[in-house]
């Protein structure tokens, strides 16, 4: 199976349904991507287009029907035993009864790593997420936003090189979840790990990511790529930038082509408005 060098995510022809029969549902029909390594991947699409599905497929939640994904060129399966990713999702799935510095410390405990490697593992962590002093309070102690950081915290606790992220700032409150998006991007910059983020957002996608995967409704399938060019790195000032809104008027308008609306312009993203191929 090829891709280029380099490539962290490797999916091709990948299907998947749901149920046999009458009753089949078909969730993702050939999807073919690429991501490569310190990209910041947004997947977008109505609800029900299997967005969440084929981060869960890159994860090795999920089994495709067809095609094949390779994580840093081993089989997803592999992959996943190998802790070659971390993954978000929109609960945070915190342990009430460990402190904050316990639950970060989780994966490196499981992983079997002497007591002193988890502590300044952990303390490291908390310092890169802004929670440093917050170590000994209990979850349910935190704001929704500071819980999710510990979530964040725990999924690079083994320093992966995939961060998958399913919707995590989608409980927030719209002024804290525009915190947490500087927050990630700070986090991104300073790690230099892949990310591919699930959000039904359409300016929380393109304030995030190096590209937007649009989807169509079910079978899902990407109907276009879009590059985002903002500078780096992203501020309060991003947000506010001609070109800013230029891409968020440019994914709008794919995704209302693709439910049949006015179509989009191929030339913002370089592919045709099929999609890329």
């Amino acid at each position: 199976m090829g891709g280029r060098v380099g490539s962290v995510v490797v999916a091709q022809g990948i299907g998947k349904v749901y149920g046999t029969g009458q009753q089949a549902v078909a969730a993702l029909a050939g999807i073919d991507l690429l991501i490569d390594a310190a990209e910041f991947v947004s997947l977008i699409g109505p609800s029900g287009c299997g967005k969440s599905t084929l981060l869960r497929i890159i994860g090795d939640l999920v089994e495709p029907t067809s095609g094949e994904i390779r994580v840093n060129g081993k089989l997803a399966s592999q992959a996943r035993l190998d802790r070659e990713y971390g993954m978000v999702f929109q609960a945070p799935v915190l342990m009430p009864w460990r402190t904050v510095i316990r639950n970060v410390e989780l994966p490196l405990e499981i992983m079997g790593y002497p007591t002193a490697d988890r502590e300044r593992r952990s303390a490291e962590l908390l310092r890169l997420v802004e929670l440093e002093g917050f170590g000994g309070a209990y979850p349910w102690q935190l704001s929704g936003g500071m819980q999710q950081r510990v979530a964040i915290a725990r999924a690079l606790a083994f320093d992966p090189k995939l961060l998958l992220m399913d919707e995590p700032f989608g409980a927030l409150d719209e002024m804290t979840r525009e915190r947490m998006n500087l927050e990630l991007m700070r986090i991104w910059r300073e790690t230099g790990t892949t990310v591919v983020f699930v959000t039904h957002s359409i300016s929380e996608a393109v304030f995030l990511a190096t590209r937007v995967v649009v989807m169509t409704p079910r079978p899902g399938r990407i109907s276009r790529i879009v590059e985002v060019d903002l500078p780096q790195p992203r501020t309060i000032e991003t947000r506010e930038s001609g070109r800013y809104f230029e891409l968020v008027t440019v994914v709008r308008e794919a995704l209302r082509h693709d439910e049949g609306g006015p179509a989009a312009d191929a030339g913002a993203t370089g592919f045709p408005a099929g999609g890329p191929g």
